[in-house]
């Protein structure tokens, strides 16, 4: 359909999971696509099948956890294309941590990827949009497990909470820019970083994904192209005039009880 015709568009954490398949997406609508992320390899490959597809796709190598590097990753895009139209924070650390037995350095590495490097790869992108005085839209790839989660995630928790803050009061404050950001807050899903925590962390082995779908109400987990398709939907213009919304993307609802 084209509805990112002409856009130019980076993926932070885009060379697997859930942000390979954002950039998939975003090239079929007609993007110009960058992936971000700290493993060359994976990057370059996905790079090397959207380029044989036909798209136009750039990798930059960046540990998100690090500010500075975070800013780069926007830099090398404007470098490149002469602007940023669209910002998507897709990478995300997982590992496991309860309120007693997290470490200073657990919860110092969960607030670097899953808020520090969002929050600077977002004041990158929004100071290219603003000194061009030109709209942009940025999605953050959050969790529904933000409005409290299990007692194993609570520096991931706190560090994706703190995401979904940032999200509104950016919104709240570009709003007049004409610069939209919105958030995902997505549920368990089907992804190889999800598998290698399953593994890692709750000892799962290799039919751990169907025993968890047949727990779920739509007898399936979240599929990374369905979330990929719904974040094009909020990066392009069919999305209005939305902004400052933290979407439940899960199938299990909010206060509901049985």
């Amino acid at each position: 359909m084209g509805l990112l015709d002409d856009k130019i568009v980076l993926v932070g954490g885009g060379s697997q999971g859930v942000g390979a398949a954002i950039a998939r997406a975003a090239v079929r609508e007609g993007a110009a696509v960058a992936v971000s992320g700290r493993r060359r390899e994976p990057g370059e490959a996905l790079v090397a099948e959207l380029s044989a597809a036909g798209g136009t796709a750039m990798y930059v190598q960046a540990d998100l956890a690090d500010a500075e590097q975070a800013k780069a990753s926007v830099a090398a895009v404007v470098d490149a294309h002469g602007r940023i139209d669209c910002l998507v924070n897709s990478a995300g650390l997982t590992s496991r941590g309860t309120l007693l037995d997290t470490t200073p350095e657990l919860f110092d590495a969960h607030i670097a990827v899953n808020l520090k490097g969002p929050f600077f790869a977002m004041q990158a992108a929004v100071a290219d949009m603003t000194a061009r005085k030109a709209p942009g839209t940025i999605v953050n790839i959050i969790t529904s497990s933000a409005h409290g989660g299990q007692p194993f995630l609570a520096p991931y928790v706190a560090a994706k909470a703190g995401l979904a803050g940032l999200t509104r009061n950016a919104a709240h404050a570009h709003r007049w820019d004409r610069i939209r950001i919105n958030g995902l807050n997505i549920g368990w899903t089907a992804t190889e970083g999800e598998d290698a925590t399953q593994r890692a962390f709750h000892g799962a082995g290799d039919g751990w994904r169907e025993q968890a779908a047949a727990r779920l109400p739509m007898g399936k987990l979240g599929q990374p192209d369905e979330i990929a398709d719904f974040v094009v939907f909020l990066l392009s213009e069919r999305s209005g005039v939305v902004t400052g919304s933290v979407i439940d993307w899960d199938q299990n609802v909010l206060g509901g009880l049985d």
